[in-house]
């Protein structure tokens, strides 16, 4: 299963990140021994905690280790990642120093020999290049005995991980069950009650349509938007590169430590400030792709504290080689509710539907009851199609589900579906069939699946034991780093 699990490596990414220093190098060896107890404590983990600064501090080495945006370590899902993978890395170094888990020298050298980084270390005579070697250990952050140390606790891990991940599924027999309930058609008739075919039965009262309106106004709200004035800065190609990078410094800058207005730095290199009404969350409506404002981090700082409340610039962002915005709000729309005379039409189409769509439900009920008492009856059904959950045709979600689930053995049957802001779908259940060929590639991709599910599974109760061994406590929430207006 050790194998099925390394296919898929999504699985295990968080656990063999096997670059030139793979544990240590990430998290710093102090992750594994101690930690400052100045900081805010995340996690207790055997009564360690993992702090706050810690998180961030691996968060920044992540994304310049992977080349991405430095703002991506400021991201609340990209810091919680981190913090699950220490966390994770942190139960296996523990379930290492409880089971006393040992390396040998000879497969600690193997190791060390399969790292690119290491064997290309090695001079034409074939002596190895030491200095050359604790450079690149120092370039890291890292000594020998450190870096030593961090390969021999992966192959740890890694000796803890293959014996999890050894075991085959109890019997072959299993996945073929699986594989024929998937191929097992049955033939079926829809009878669809919508609710569009119910809108001319339906027409609110005025009282009715206030009602929703009041109930509901958060359905009728106009969204928050901004008025802002910005400026751009964009290289001359008959310009030397040195110039414009000064003047690109000079942009930073001026709209950062002058950030009360554009001006000084509009003036200072010849900008012209331009204006731009209704800019939403989801940037400017009706402008092209390259427009300076459609970029989703200058959007992002437009909505930020210091720009809304304290009216600042937000700080120069390169959207696109050569090119430089800043803006700044000058106005800000917050969030409200339209008045009733404004959407009375939407409002109107609301009621409506929910009307209909209840009267459709209804008028599905009293079909279905008649159809117990009388389950011959085909009165309103629609063509018959063979389904199956390898081939199910328009089926998705609960219909498939509740179709496929019928009892073969009182036949014919019928299902009711309810489909949420439509209506209701009656089905008839009549015959059952098995295929006459077996697509041998179908059962081995599935034979896949649940050797990968299995695989999951077993490494999820693994993990979890050793959580419930390591007394693992949360202390305080992750919460957003408290920053300004970025780049």
């Amino acid at each position: 299963m050790f194998d099925t699990i390394r296919k898929h490596q999504k699985l295990m990414q968080l656990l063999l990140m096997l670059f030139i220093v793979p544990s240590f190098a990430f998290f710093g060896i102090s992750s594994y021994s101690s930690f400052m107890d100045k900081e805010t404590d995340l996690v207790k983990i055997n009564g360690k905690p993992i702090t706050a600064q810690e998180v961030d501090n691996a968060a920044k080495r992540q994304a310049e280790r992977v080349g991405g945006n430095p703002q991506i370590a400021q991201s609340l899902p990209f810091r919680q990642a981190i913090l699950n993978e220490l966390l994770q890395q942190l139960i296996l170094g523990f379930a290492v120093n409880d089971l006393r888990l040992q390396v040998g020298k000879d497969a600690l050298v193997k190791n060390l020999q399969n790292i690119p980084q290491i064997r290309s270390l090695y001079k034409a005579d074939g002596s190895f290049d030491d200095a050359r070697f604790k450079q690149l250990l120092a370039n890291n952050g890292l000594n020998e005995e450190q870096f030593y140390a961090s390969q021999a606790f992966d192959l740890k891990i890694g000796q803890l991980v293959n014996s999890v991940a050894r075991t085959e599924l109890a019997s072959p027999k299993l996945s073929e069950m699986i594989s024929t309930l998937y191929e097992t058609e049955r033939q079926i008739q829809a009878m669809p009650f919508e609710a569009k075919a119910y809108l001319s039965k339906v027409n609110p009262t005025p009282e009715e349509l206030q009602a929703f309106y009041q109930a509901n106004a958060k359905l009728f709200a106009s969204p928050e938007f901004v008025d802002v004035e910005y400026i751009v800065l964009k290289a001359d190609p008959k310009e030397e590169a040195k110039l414009f990078n000064e003047k690109a410094d000079q942009f930073a800058n001026i709209t950062y430590d002058q950030s009360d207005s554009l001006k000084p730095a509009a003036e200072k290199l010849k900008l012209s400030i331009q204006n731009q009404k209704g800019v939403t969350r989801s940037g400017p409506s009706g402008v092209s792709r390259d427009h300076p404002l459609a970029n989703p981090k200058v959007v992002q700082a437009l909505f930020g504290d210091e720009a809304i409340k304290n009216k600042r610039n937000i700080e120069a962002v390169q959207i696109s080689p050569g090119v430089f915005v800043s803006a700044r709000v000058v106005i800000f729309h917050p969030a409200q509710t339209l008045p009733f005379a404004e959407v009375s039409a939407e409002v109107r189409r609301q009621v409506s539907q929910r009307s209909a769509e209840k009267l459709a439900v209804a008028a599905a009920a009293e079909r279905y009851t008649e159809l117990q008492k009388d389950p011959k009856s085909t009165s309103g059904f629609g063509a018959a199609v063979w389904v199956s959950r390898n081939k199910p045709a328009n089926l998705v979600g609960s219909a498939l589900d509740d179709v496929m689930s019928v009892s073969q053995e009182k036949l014919p049957a019928y299902v009711s579906v309810a489909n949420p802001g439509i209506g209701t779908t009656l089905y008839r259940v009549d015959q059952t069939r098995q295929p006459a060929g077996v697509d041998a590639k179908v059962h081995k991709a599935q034979s896949q699946q649940i050797q990968a599910l299995a695989a999951q599974a077993e490494f999820a109760g693994f993990m979890a034991y050793w959580r419930d061994n390591a007394k693992v406590k949360t202390i305080n929430v992750l919460k957003p780093p408290s920053t300004g207006a970025g780049s």
